[in-house]
């Protein structure tokens, strides 16, 4: 009865001012504490669709979309930090690092990242999560920050949101979203059937206020999503699914009208070309359409090429839990004989191949080609040797140590494109200075076959003038 009596005075007080659990005490008899009010209240926020704030106190949540001042991530909180490590404790004992355990954690991450090099089916023991999420938590829990920035910086995530995370794993992208999203109600739902659910749900007690997660133990295959998302996450699962495009295209049906999906795997070469090729399959044809970062120039075109294509950004600091790792005294018969701290277990890189879509149209940037002023690429073979004007997406860091090198992209494309810049001036610095995913537009740039490399080069020298499109 005092329930509902908790929840009858919140819906009145919630469209006059601030629910403070004191007040609420006071209106309902029965009720002593206000602790007692406010779990009731967190327990329920979601129907009631109510945020906590930090002086304890429960208002509506947000009809704005995320309002944020991301600007990149070094390292992890330590709250998650401190929580993985009690983990580690308890199943290993405090000198987890060391001897057996420390082999046995080593040897688990070697044997992970050997049998996703081979493209194998990986299966995840606790102890396997352990060692996974002590390599990849962090870089994972930023690029997933990342990536989300690409649609929370241009208000395309609703303060009010669900979120649908298929094959969440330890949960480095999902801590991303409930840091990234803290001030926001947000519904999770996560699909993971191994023992790294057991390293998630823990991890999830340390997650802002407003973070309402649902673990379900099932495959990407099983499980059967219900009503709309506005955000279905796609992180490193995608490369271990047997049919990755129709696990895709059936969640897809679940996407609300104005959500995204976000689909990631890591920076090598197997993983990343073959997100592309998923993505292709996905869009050619269909109603969702590219946001990033691989938009589409050319209108009612699709490219056919699999470009090696991921971001990059500044290196994470490592991780204590890494550095334990590494530097923690090694078993007799450890298959590594070496001596401690050799860098193997240390992971500071955030390199990510990334998608995103969606069903309205909406791209990163709005830039369509014009036939009457660009050459699309997919007619390059036509214009080896000439100079031509082009627009195309940066879908690289440089890739030379010699002269700087950029893979590009117009979405027309059936064989990669290369920049190389060979001569560098003020109207066409912008080919450097340009970030990852952004479009340019190249003037009078010699159109090369490399042979070596089976690709067009654009060649851009001092005649060349390459500016930001928009």
């Amino acid at each position: 009865m005092s329930e509902r009596a908790i929840l009858d005075t919140a819906k009145y007080l919630r469209n006059v001012r601030p629910i403070d659990p004191e007040e609420v005490v006071e209106y309902v008899e029965g009720v002593t504490h206000p602790a007692v009010v406010s779990q009731t209240l967190r327990d329920n926020a979601l129907s009631l669709e109510l945020v906590e704030r930090e002086d304890g106190t429960f208002v509506p949540a947000s009809d704005e979309p995320i309002s944020t001042d991301f600007d990149g991530v070094s390292t992890i909180p330590d709250r998650y930090h401190t929580r993985f490590e009690d983990l580690l404790v308890e199943h290993f004992g405090p000198d987890w690092a060391d001897g057996e355990s420390g082999a046995t954690l080593r040897t688990e991450i070697r044997r992970l990242k050997e049998r996703y090099y081979r493209q194998e089916a990986v299966e995840y023991s606790y102890e396997a999560a352990l060692g996974y999420a002590i390599y990849h938590l962090s870089d994972y829990y930023a690029a997933g920050q990342y990536v989300l920035d690409e649609l929370g910086s241009r208000g395309l995530l609703p303060a009010r949101l669900r979120v649908l995370d298929v094959g969440s794993g330890v949960g480095g992208p999902a801590l991303g979203l409930a840091e990234y999203a803290e001030d926001a109600l947000v519904e999770y739902h996560a699909v993971e059937p191994s023992a790294a659910a057991d390293v998630l749900e823990d991890l999830f007690e340390e997650a802002p206020r407003n973070f309402h997660p649902t673990v379900h133990r099932s495959t990407a295959e099983a499980f059967e999503p219900e009503g709309e998302y506005d955000l279905l996450l796609f992180a490193n699962v995608l490369s271990e699914l047997a049919e990755p495009a129709a696990v895709l295209e059936n969640y897809l049906s679940h996407l609300a009208s104005d959500g995204s999906l976000i689909a990631i795997e890591p920076a090598d070469k197997n993983t990343a070309t073959g997100l592309r090729e998923v993505e292709h399959e996905v869009v050619d044809g269909r109603e969702q359409t590219v946001f990033a970062p691989t938009l589409r120039l050319w209108p009612d075109r699709e490219p056919t090429d699999h470009g090696w294509s991921f971001d990059r950004k500044p290196d994470f600091d490592v991780p204590a839990l890494q550095r334990h790792l590494d530097e923690g005294r090694r078993a007799d018969g450890e298959r590594d004989e070496r001596d401690a701290a050799t860098g193997e277990f240390l992971n500071t890189d955030v390199q990510y191949a990334y998608s995103i879509l969606r069903r309205d149209g909406q791209r990163r940037l709005d830039a369509t080609a014009s036939p009457e002023r660009f050459a699309p690429f997919a007619d390059s073979e036509a214009h080896v040797t000439d100079r031509v004007d082009c627009i195309a997406v940066k879908l690289s860091h440089s890739l030379s140590e010699g002269n700087p090198l950029f893979l590009l992209g117009d979405g027309s494309q059936s064989e990669s494109h290369y920049a190389v810049l060979t001569r560098e001036t003020a109207l066409n610095r912008a080919l450097v200075e340009a970030d990852y995913g952004d479009v340019l537009v190249f003037e009078s740039t010699l159109v090369l076959w490399n042979d070596d490399e089976g690709a067009y080069n654009l060649v851009v020298d001092d005649e060349s003038v390459v500016d930001r499109a928009g």
